[in-house]
């Protein structure tokens, strides 16, 4: 199968358990990888028989700044179902990235991945 990967987007969101999350926000990097065939885009060269990654992204950073949620867990999960909510889209491998999490030491990035079919 083949892939679109989309890296490294960077979106400010204000979820955690914290109430200074909540009230401050932080950034949130999203990357996804999506299962598609290509075949077909690529005969066709035209955009509407793919995944516009730029569309795809946009959907995605309104996730990330949208409705707050506790858990990364949760955005995860949110965010690979937008992915999947496209039918050309197979799978998803989707790591949500909180690098200033309220760890209380110093530490580089928290990350949480989810797959699904």
């Amino acid at each position: 199968m083949d892939e679109i990967a989309l890296t490294g987007l960077r979106v400010r969101g204000f979820h955690g358990v914290l109430p200074s999350e909540r009230a401050e926000g932080q950034d949130f990097v999203v990357d996804a990888v999506l299962s598609v065939d290509t075949r077909e885009a690529a005969a066709s060269d035209a955009l509407d028989d793919t995944v516009d990654y730029g569309a795809l992204a946009a959907r995605l950073a309104a996730v990330v700044a949208g409705e707050p949620v506790d858990l990364i867990e949760t955005l995860a999960a949110r965010l690979a179902d937008e992915c999947l909510s496209d039918s050309r889209v197979i799978s998803v491998r989707l790591t949500v990235h909180k690098p200033s999490a309220p760890v209380g030491l110093p530490f580089t990035d928290v990350s949480v991945t989810v797959e699904r079919p």
